[in-house]
């Protein structure tokens, strides 16, 4: 499972701390898969639907490249997947990242948070990024390619609420993919979860593994652009919250390259799902030495003077680069410019 999404916008990092770690090539967040496996078949998913979990990093493993981050300055640890709640060692790695001072930020697809479980992430108090595409069962399930995957869900988000998600100290989000299936729909999620307290998660498909075999998913450019600026005119006006629509994420923005990496369940380090550019591995070399050396972090970091093509001149482009796993999944560069950003698919034709 992954997400696009580090918030920036509520500033949860501040733009100065973001500009600091990017000059000492060092972390505020790391995302981490503990294992591939999976439950659910999502048609979008970056993770194959029958990966090899072989050789997969060990609990001692984990534990050392997280004590690494948190001498990088990391402030959080991202835990993706696979589903990490059929991890047979989850909540004892939530423990042992909280002793290390960090917090906990989980998605997950809530197949796994039976009522004991959802106590023990409140407990922990661990960020809870629930894995929700529609509000139809059928949709749902058909996202998911699980029958009943809706009911779980459902039936997780009624255990969160019950130990006390969302407020103030135990976050909870819904991410959530813009797709064809669901794009009739969205407006009316994203309102309900804000009515919940619930922050959404919204975001486009990224091309890429699962994704490249159901084109039928993605939604053009054009509605894109009218589905969030829409979405904006409902926040502001309904909400209070103001922000500029841009590609990937509705609501937010992008930065993670400067200030985060991820480590695969392998050990590769590369600098997000989309960029599948392993930059090394931290069973061979230290996570601080790969992150100081490898030429696409810096020039990912550096993004202003690297970039290419219209994202390059764009008058955004002091706050967004596009989205880096599209522009590396459909052009092979990853430097190239954002395909999917309307303002580029204007421009291109």
């Amino acid at each position: 499972m992954a997400s696009c999404f580090i918030q920036t916008s509520d500033f949860e990092f501040p733009l100065a701390d973001i500009e600091e770690t990017a000059r000492r090539n060092g972390l505020l967040s790391m995302e981490i898969e503990f294992s591939l496996r999976c439950n659910y078949r999502c048609p979008y998913c970056y993770v194959p639907h029958h990966p090899d979990v072989s050789q997969e990093l060990s609990r001692s493993e984990i534990r050392d490249v997280i004590r690494q981050a948190a001498g990088l300055g990391a402030r959080k640890i991202i835990i993706l997947g696979g589903e990490p709640t059929i991890y047979p060692h989850i909540l004892e790695m939530i423990a042992f990242i909280r002793d290390q001072g960090l917090d906990v930020e989980m998605f997950t697809n809530g197949s796994g948070i039976s009522a004991e479980f959802a106590a023990a992430l409140a407990a922990r108090h661990v960020r809870v990024v629930l894995k929700m595409n529609s509000f139809d069962e059928a949709t749902q399930d058909r996202m998911t390619g699980v029958r009943g995957s809706y009911r779980q869900i459902r039936q997780s988000l009624d255990h969160l609420r019950k130990v006390g998600y969302p407020s103030e100290d135990l976050f909870l989000a819904v991410s959530t993919v813009i797709c064809q299936e669901n794009r009739h729909e969205i407006l009316t999620m994203w309102q309900w979860l804000r009515d919940q307290g619930i922050a959404p998660y919204f975001e486009i498909i990224t091309p890429q593994a699962n994704a490249v075999d159901h084109p039928e998913l993605s939604v053009p450019s054009d509605e894109l652009e009218r589905l969030f600026y829409t979405i904006a005119r409902l926040d502001r006006e309904r909400y209070g919250h103001v922000w500029e629509p841009q590609p990937p994420l509705v609501g937010n923005k992008c930065l993670r390259h400067r200030f985060s990496c991820l480590v695969t369940a392998r050990g590769d380090v590369l600098p997000c799902v989309g960029v599948t550019i392993p930059v090394g591995n931290i069973r061979q070399t230290p996570l601080a030495d790969i992150l100081r050396d490898s030429e696409v972090i810096r020039n990912l970091k550096r993004y202003r003077e690297t970039i290419k093509g219209p994202c390059r001149d764009c008058d955004r482009g002091a706050e967004c680069y596009g989205c880096r796993g599209a522009a590396f999944q459909m052009t092979g560069d990853y430097l190239a410019s954002d395909p999917l950003c309307w303002k580029n698919c204007r421009a291109a034709n």
